[in-house]
């Protein structure tokens, strides 16, 4: 991830192993505030604008397409990938939700209410029915 997230530094977040062990339950608040911080102290803020970290976004969203391009059809739990390739679809997923909770935070939203707010709106336009879904339609 180039200069605006990826984990602060060692002295500020400790190992990689570290950080995934304590990570249950991370509020997108929580992750707001890291990367603000890292940004901030690193003088990378200046760039960030909603422009830069969409063109970044985008970008990141490229590279993680990039994994599935040649795969065909990918199973539920990725059970015929290795260690290696579900730590770098890990990795990629991570940069594009970190730029876009920049994104959202440099546009002044609340992207944890924003989603909510979508799923309310979509169970509305999407109501159960007791039809089963038809994957041949």
């Amino acid at each position: 991830m180039s200069q605006s997230g990826g984990e602060l530094g060692s002295e500020e977040m400790g190992s990689s192993y570290e950080v995934a062990r304590n990570a249950k339950g991370v509020s997108l608040q929580e992750l707001r505030d890291r990367l603000a911080e890292f940004a901030q102290v690193r003088g990378w803020d200046q760039y960030h604008s909603p422009r830069n970290l969409l063109l970044a976004l985008v970008g990141e969203v490229g590279e993680l397409s990039e994994i599935f391009q040649w795969k065909g059809e990918v199973a539920r739990g990725l059970p015929n990938w290795t260690c290696d390739e579900k730590e770098h679809l890990e990795e990629e997923l991570s940069d594009v939700l970190l730029y876009l909770i920049q994104l959202a935070d440099v546009c002044g939203l609340d992207l944890g209410k924003a989603a909510l707010s979508k799923i309310v709106k979509n169970a509305r336009k999407y109501p159960v029915t007791n039809q089963t879904p038809n994957s041949t339609n």
